[in-house]
């Protein structure tokens, strides 16, 4: 197996570069400096702030969560990436990074996957029920209205949350301590670094594992880029419709907000998970102990840099997705506006006024204002 030929055949170190013991550590500080505070402000408005939750304000309420989350484990992997080639495997500091950092991480990056895909989804449901076109979508013939009246539902959007952080748990954690446990176990020596060859490519059950989190990654970016294009079409049909005053606005909100989820995706997400399909291979070719190369550094050094500094763009994510709740969800848009003093004042009775009339008009036609 390729875990026993990491532990007791000679292999070449690792040989990190500038990148990874400067510029990853600065990045991954910045990321904590804006990442924190920022979800930190997301939470707090979401639950002290909106008085009438909806569905979408569920979904951002565990994606800040999620994104805090992440936030909390950069100043680890800073600090793995700037000492761990000095690290011993055996120090506390490299097994708090291994058995602690690296499951949150991973955990966190897809929920945030699963719950941006139900954001777009529950933006599409509220956009054919809502809006009309020329000729219904052909999800509305395929499947029955109340799935979409449910996508929109408060209470079931608390049950997708809570199914999602569960599923991705228990499916994340065995793999996570079998890597630790046993694709990294250090050897009786104890001479090996904590950046390490074991360290950052696993052996074949964590590979296999980011293997179904690659397809499912395509399976939800697929959908959300689904819900884009049926978006287009139905805007293109309803141009030709009669009824299309009152529902232009929506129409529009609603593409905005499924172009924003993309593009999120397409930046942050996609490099990696393309990258990361390339890397296995390359790494599986390299693990036959008859094709590996012996020498001062690692052949493979390089490729793991750029796998690295790939999930360091994923953990942008969790920095700019207050940005992305700015554009998403105008009551959010206010709400901040309002608390760093860039909105004109309005009394406490009449904004409280305002409050209870506007989540009435979300209650009932389930629209973000």
């Amino acid at each position: 197996m390729c875990v026993c030929f990491l532990v007791f055949f000679p292999v070449s170190p690792l040989c990190p570069s500038f990148t990874t013991r400067f510029v990853l550590p600065s990045l991954y500080a910045l990321l904590f400096l804006t990442g924190l505070p920022g979800n930190a402000l997301s939470l707090w408005v979401f639950l002290r702030r909106i008085p009438t939750q909806t569905s979408t304000h569920v979904y951002l309420f565990h994606l800040g969560l999620s994104n805090l989350c992440l936030s909390l484990t950069t100043p680890f992997l800073a600090a793995y990436y700037s000492q761990g080639p000095a690290w011993p495997a055996w120090s506390p500091l490299c097994q708090l990074v291994l058995h602690g950092v690296t499951p949150i991480q991973q955990i966190n990056i897809y929920i945030s996957v699963f719950i941006l895909t139900w954001v777009a989804l529950s933006r599409f449901a509220i956009l054919i029920q809502h809006t009309h076109a020329s000729r219904p979508s052909t999800c509305t013939t395929l499947l029955p209205h109340a799935f979409f009246t449910r996508l929109r539902r408060v209470r079931f959007a608390k049950a997708v949350c809570a199914w999602v952080w569960g599923m991705v748990v228990l499916a994340t954690v065995p793999v996570t301590v079998y890597y630790s446990v046993k694709e990294t176990k250090v050897d009786d020596k104890g001479g090996r670094v904590c950046y390490s060859v074991a360290m950052e490519m696993g052996g074949s059950l964590s590979r296999g594992a980011n293997v179904v989190s690659i397809v499912i990654f395509f399976m939800c970016f697929l959908l959300v880029l689904t819900s884009y294009m049926a978006v287009a079409r139905h805007i293109w049909r309803s141009r030709r419709c009669a009824v299309v005053n009152g529902s232009q606005r929506l129409l529009g909100r609603v593409f905005r907000n499924i172009v924003v989820i993309q593009v999120v995706l397409i930046v942050c997400m996609l490099p990696y998970h393309i990258f990361k399909s390339i890397f296995i291979s390359i790494v599986q070719h390299q693990a036959d102990p008859a094709t590996t190369i012996r020498g001062p550094c690692h052949p493979l050094s390089a490729i793991v840099e750029v796998k690295n500094f790939l999930l360091c763009l994923t953990m942008l994510r969790s920095s700019v997705d207050p940005v992305m709740y700015f554009l998403l969800d105008k009551t959010f848009h206010r709400h901040v506006m309002l608390l760093l003093r860039l909105h004109p004042q309005r009394s406490s009775s009449q904004l409280s006024g305002v409050a209870t009339t506007q989540g009435k008009i979300q209650l009932t036609t389930g629209q973000l204002n």
